[in-house]
This record gives C-alpha cells, structure tokens and sequence, in this order.
C-alpha cells in the first residue's frame, strides 16, 4: 500500500485518522519504528535531512499500525533442535550437489572430507555435550584432518582408546577419540540425509517424529484389530558376513569406494560398535557408537521391504467376502493374484490375514490378524529371512500368544502392552457393587483373623509362662500327664528350647507343616476351636451368603440388562513395569527392602544443587516416558512417597538437622521433585528436543546413572572430559552403574546397562555438566574417556 502513496498522501491519509492536531504535534504513537523500513519503500525512507522533522517522525510514527505481536523477534536463542538443523541443512546441500543417475558419488572427498563439514560436526558433537558454540573450541586443525581423509592417510588405529580387559565372551571396549569421533559424526550425518526419506514407515527410533512416542501410538491403534501377537529379537555383533552384507546395502544409494573402505578400516579397528540384541538401546551409553542407529536401520531396512511384501502377498490374496465379489472389487488385489498364480505359487493355502509390524532399531513387534498357523508360518518366514539373508541370529524365547485375555501381554520397548476388555457404564456399575460387598467381607475376615492370632499369642505367652512358673521335678508331682511332657526334656536343656520342642511335636501331630506361617497356625488349630460353636458358625453363615450374593445376584443382574449393553470394547493398556522399578529404587538406594525411602550415602558429599538435581533427572525421566501411560498413578505415587521423601532424607543427612527444617529451608529448589497435585501441570508442556529423537536420540532416552566422589580436588589443571568444553574440573567422579539388564531391557530411569570396563571408572567433570548428566541434557557418549590416558 504504501507504494502507491506519496508523502502528502501520507499525511492527508493520518489527518484523515488521526485529525489535524496529529500534523501539528507529529507525537503519534512513536513505537515500532524499525519495523516501518520493511515496509517503506527506499525512497521515502532516505529523504534529505533538511525536509521538516514533523513530517518525518509522522511518516515513521505510522509503523505503529500492525500489530507488534507480527513482528520477528530476531534475538531469541536458538534450540540444540533447531542449530543441528541449520547445520545438517548445510550438509545436505553438499551431499545433493554429489547426486548423479540414482546414486551419490565421490562423497567421502567431496563432503566428508572437508574442512567446513567436519568443523560442522565438530559444532554438533559440541551441541550434543550441552556446550554453547561461541565458547573456545579445541585446538583441532580441520585442513589437516580433510587432507589426511583424503589422501587417504588418516591413522584410525591410532585414534581410538581400549579401556578394560576381556570380561567373560566380551572384548575390551574401544572407544574413538575425539578426532575420529568428529568423521564419525560427518559420516553418520551423510548417511542420515542420504538415507532418512527412504527408510519404511514401520522403522521408528533415531528418526524425527517416528520415535519411542510414536511406536507405542501406532502399536496401540493396531493391537485391538488382531489376534496374535509375538516379538523377533535379533542377537548378534558385527562380523566379516554382516559388514558385507552392510556394505552392499549402502552400495544402492551411493558409490564410493573410499567411504566404505573406511567403514572397513573402522572395523578392523574394532571401534565399529554395532551390536544386535544384547544390550538395551536408546540409552545413550559409549558402546552403541555414534554410527550404530542409521548403520543399524539401513541394515534392517531390507527386512522392513521383506515385510512389506510377505504383507502384500499374504493381504492379497485372500477370499473376498460377499460385497466385494462384483464388479467393484480391488483392481489393485486382483492383479496381485494374477502375478503369483502366473508364478506358480498356491495361493490357496492363504487366507484373508492383516500383518502389522512396527521396528524400532533392533527390536520387532509383530501382531497378526488370522489363524494361529497363518501366524506360525509368518513368524517363521521373518526369522528365517533373518537368518539366512541379514545373517542375524535370533532369540526364540517365546510362542506367540494370543492378544485377548492375556493378562501377561507382551513386553516392548521398555514397558507391558495388554489388550483388556473395557465395560459398558451399566455392567460396570453391577461389578461396583459386587466388589464392594467383596470389600466388605474381606474387612470382616481380616478382623477375625487378626483377633485370633492375638488370642493365640496371649496362648503361647501364657502356655511359656507357667512352665517357667513351674519346674516339674521341682513339683515331686508324678501323674501320667506331667511324666510324658518331661520325657520330652533333654538334660542341660533350657526352658525356652524345650518349649520350642514341644510347639514343634505338637505341630506334627496336627499337621500343621504345610501352612503358610505361624499366624495361621495360631487362628486355625489354637483360636478358633476355642471359641463358641456359635459364634464360628454365625461368620463362616455370613461369608458363605457373601459368596453366594457375589456369584449369583450379579450373574441375575447381568442378565436384566438389555443384549446391546453387555457388549464390551477391546482397549489397549500401556503400563510401566513398577515391580522392577522399585527393584531399581532399592538397588541404587533410594528405598530400604520394606520399600520405605532412605538417604543415599554416595550423594551426601555433593553440592547441594547436585544432590537434587539428581533426583530431578529421574523425577524428569519418569514424567517424560510415562506420562501417557495408563498406570501414571503408580508413578506419582514413586514420585512423592519415595523420590521426594529421599532427596528430604539425604539432605538431612548432610546437614544432620530434621527433615522439616530441610523441607523449609530448601522449599524453592525441592520443588522441582513435584507433589501429586502438581504432576499434572508438569507433564503437559512437551519439549521440542524430546519429540525430535532423530536429532536427539540417545540423550531423550539416556539413563541415569551415579557419580560418587574420587577427589574434591585435582592436583594438576584438567579440563572438563565432556567433549567440547574447556572448563576446568574442580573435582574427579567415578562412575557407578548398579544394573546391567540384558535385551531386552525394561525402562526404569536409571541407566539399564553399560560395559563391564567403564564401570568404576575415573573421570573429570565441570560441576554444569554433572548436572546435565544428571537432568539428561547429556548422556555419557559425550565423555571423552581417554583423557587420563593421554
């Protein structure tokens, strides 16, 4: 619009707005200038100096008309997100400037091995690590590193770290150092441009938006729909047959000889991390490699088009039901069948069957709508693909199982999925009242039980009493009764032992060996045949009416109601394994073996912040993972009765004052452990950086693990080990990881396994990146563990 106007026509349009005393003052609105230049044309914006200041500040007052809301705010900080964004975007225009007839050529010396993509992969490593890029990198020659790639006389061997020794059928861990860390990095984003559009819609883990999140949503909209379920868990480490195979599947998208000759060197070198199976993935730990996820899903990728067709081949060819026998049956499905009969293949074994699957890095879901043989050969046919093509070797450790009315369900990715029967209104109001008359009886029972194993203490106590009372040689008593209870007594033996001894005969007498413990005992063959006839049949009357109401009246009930009201709907439940979480919880320290909270002696050295921060990670993890679960009470129940109880405790315990005063004196930092009333305000704000695991993967899901005190101070000036900072290290830490679960793994929070070498050993940390490791801003691939070493 203002284009079209001149200056005169600028000012007759704000007298016309804002009536003539606007012209003679020039004071309208005077904000928002610097906006007004993106829409002034450049002529009016550089007129003389000497034209009248009011018209001026006018022309310019006018910006105020848009809305300031509009306008960019160009200093807001930037996301890890979105920075690893603009920097792969740079990279991205490399690699497609190498695209050539269907393939990528040349792309390990004309992108890899250049000065600016690895000084950009030194940028992510360092926003992996939590450091801000303005800060002094690491005296790193870039030039030098692209000509030694080049050329091709980069030292691999002589860049990577073996920490440890051989532990049981595992080797030494070996690590990469920082430089060949920093290739791996460029090369593990070439692979994911090259590669990330072509990947299957079934394939989920180290992808943007088809992460943790997304599998289990796609898991649960199919799971209703079928009939059996099982998982494929592929176990193998990288060898000469897979790095092959590996080889030749990258070999479709790209032609360079260079690059896969130094994957080759990389495996040589023994710092090729890929691992199938036997650890739990997506945690973060230094085994699984930078390179492990895209190598890993490029690898699987066949097995996800092998899926694709075994689905198409197994859809299509079974028996259309009635409406679709005429004219407007699928065109798509017919041709289908024409080309498999015109292979020769008998399509009449097949029948009408749905296969849903969903892969997430190593692990695979598999549910099937059918017969259970038509599942049975399906299974079959995924392992032996495999088996015989990918070279995998696969854990059989269950049968499938059917998805309705099991309640054991199936465990994937870290949690329990179970298919259960959900009520109608009506009939769940008739099972109400069932269970509180239930309820009812059952307090009843409890109370009888408890008052007769009171009665049959006092017994005992009254029983032990007057034999202590009462010496029977002492009495010169002699009566058959007294004579056969001291022949039971042994010389030198005491009082209370010959006590014991007679409970003990009197116990095999009765055949009460079998109970469960003493309290029945007691209530059973003592209590109850002393109390009146009556009053034991007047209870065992009312429980056995209860059992009758309960099986009887509601079945009456039941059949009132109209036919449509009883059916019921499948729904899937998600829940997070509690029994092994507090197994978790009491394995680091947080709860005693009756499950109450305690302080955890390993924290009470740290700082104060630390401490809690500690404990806010795991409290950060546990609302990130389980929020949409269906058993989240349980969890906020673990929050506030065990995790925030043991935080209190622990300060406590550093400062040797009441647990109250603590409460009060660190009311403001506590509050980021959340009571029950506040989890729900905490866990509907959701992270950009925790959807986008493509870009974060192995940070979102890393676990937490212990740092105790080695020294609060280090002799000698040492920077922080996390790669990319150069702060220095007031303390050293030793690592402690009190779990090692094997694949797969349940998520508990805490960090689910790592490599026997690591544990126990000694690093270097800044107090800041204790506490992102701690809050799960890192994970531990960003410690560089050859520091010590050097």
């Amino acid at each position: 619009m203002w284009s079209f106007l001149n200056r005169q026509g600028i000012i007759k349009f704000a007298a016309y707005l804002f009536g003539p005393s606007t012209l003679r003052t020039g004071k309208c609105f005077r904000v928002s200038r610097s906006y007004m230049s993106s829409f002034l044309p450049e002529e009016l914006e550089n007129n003389n100096e000497s034209k009248s200041t009011t018209t001026m500040s006018l022309a310019k007052s006018l910006a105020c008309l848009p809305d300031e809301a509009l306008v960019p705010n160009k200093h807001r900080d930037r996301t890890r997100v979105e920075m690893k964004r603009l920097i792969e975007l740079r990279i991205k225009k490399r690699v497609k400037s190498q695209y050539s007839n269907g393939k990528f050529y040349n792309l390990m010396e004309k992108v890899i091995a250049k000065a600016d993509t690895l000084q950009d992969s030194y940028d992510i490593i360092r926003l992996n690590s939590n450091v801000e890029l303005e800060m002094h990198r690491d005296e790193i020659c870039f030039n030098s590193m692209a000509q030694q790639l080049a050329s091709g006389g980069f030292d691999v061997q002589g860049n990577v770290l073996e920490i440890g020794v051989k532990c049981g059928m595992r080797e030494s861990l070996i690590l990469p150092r920082l430089k060949l860390r920093v290739i791996q990095e460029a090369i593990r984003v070439v692979l994911e441009i090259i590669y990330r559009p072509h990947f299957s819609k079934i394939s989920h883990g180290c992808r943007s938006g088809r992460g943790h999140r997304s599998a289990l949503n796609s898991i649960c909209k199919e799971l209703q729909k079928s009939d059996w379920w099982f998982t494929l868990h592929p176990n193998k480490e990288i060898d000469d047959s897979v790095l092959s195979k590996l080889i030749l599947l990258m070999e479709e998208k790209l032609k360079d000889d260079q690059l896969t000759g130094f994957v080759r060197r990389m495996f040589d070198a023994k710092v090729l991390n890929l691992v199938f199976g036997d650890f739990p993935k997506g945690h973060g730990l230094p085994q699984e490699g930078a390179l492990s996820p895209i190598l890993m899903n490029i690898y699987l990728d066949s097995f996800d088009c092998q899926v694709f067709q075994m689905s198409m081949r197994y859809e299509s060819l079974g028996p259309e039901s009635g409406a679709n026998k005429d004219s407007t049956s699928s065109k798509l499905r017919n041709w289908v069948r024409r080309q498999i009969k015109h292979n020769n293949v008998q399509s009449e074994y097949f029948e009408a069957v749905r296969i849903y699957v969903c892969r997430f890095m190593d692990e695979i879901f598999v549910s099937v709508s059918g017969s259970k043989d038509v599942a049975l050969n399906i299974k079959l046919e995924m392992v032996n693909y495999l088996k015989n093509s990918l070279y995998l070797d696969v854990e059989n450790r269950e049968d499938i199982s059917k998805v309705r009315d099991n309640l054991r369900g199936v465990q994937f990715l870290g949690s329990v999925l179970r298919v259960i029967r959900k009520e109608n209104d009506a009939v769940r109001a008739v099972h109400k009242l069932k269970d509180k008359v239930r309820l009812f009886a059952s307090q009843k029972r409890e109370i009888w039980d408890s008052l007769n194993v009171r009665i049959g203490r006092k017994w005992l106590a009254h029983g032990l009493r007057r034999i202590k009372e009462s010496e029977i040689k002492a009495l010169n008593l002699s009566t058959p009764q007294l004579d056969h209870i001291s022949q039971f007594r042994k010389d030198g033996m005491k009082t209370d032992h010959w006590f014991k001894s007679l409970i003990k005969i009197w116990m095999q007498d009765v055949k009460a060996d079998g109970e469960a413990n003493e309290e029945v005992v007691l209530s059973k063959y003592i209590a109850e045949p002393s109390l009146p006839q009556d009053l034991r049949e007047s209870f065992y009357n009312f429980q056995n009416q209860v059992e009758n109401y309960v099986s009887t009246e509601t079945a009456s009930t039941l059949a009132l109601l109209p036919a449509e009201i009883e059916t019921e709907t499948m729904v899937t439940r998600r829940e997070a394994p509690i029994s092994y979480i507090t197994k978790s919880l009491h394995r680091y320290g947080l709860v005693t073996i009756e499950g109450y909270p305690r302080y955890i002696s390993a924290l009470i050295l740290k700082d104060d912040n630390l401490i809690i921060s500690w404990y806010s990670g795991l409290v950060y993890r546990w609302l990130k993972w389980y929020n949409e679960f269906d058993n989240f009470e349980d969890i906020k129940l673990l929050i506030v009765e065990c995790v925030r109880k043991s935080c209190i405790k622990t300060l406590a315990a550093k400062f040797r004052i009441h647990e109250s005063l603590i409460e009060r004196k660190f009311e403001s930092e506590i509050s980021e452990i959340p009571m029950t009333q506040d989890i729900e305000t905490n866990v509907t704000g959701k992270d950009e950086e925790d959807e986008d695991e493509g870009l974060m993967y192995g940070i979102s899901h890393s676990g937490l693990c212990l740092l105790t005190l080695s020294r609060v101070r280090v002799p000698m000036r040492m920077n922080c080990f996390v790669m990319g900072c150069n702060v220095e290290s007031p303390s050293m830490y030793i690592i402690h990881v009190k779990e090692r679960q094997r694949f797969p793994g349940w998520s508990t929070g805490f960090s689910s396994s790592i490599h026997p070498s690591l544990n126990a050993r000694r690093i270097g940390i800044c107090n800041q990146h204790v506490k992102d490791l701690y809050l799960g801003h890192i994970s531990l691939q960003s410690i560089e563990f050859g520091v010590l070493s050097r």
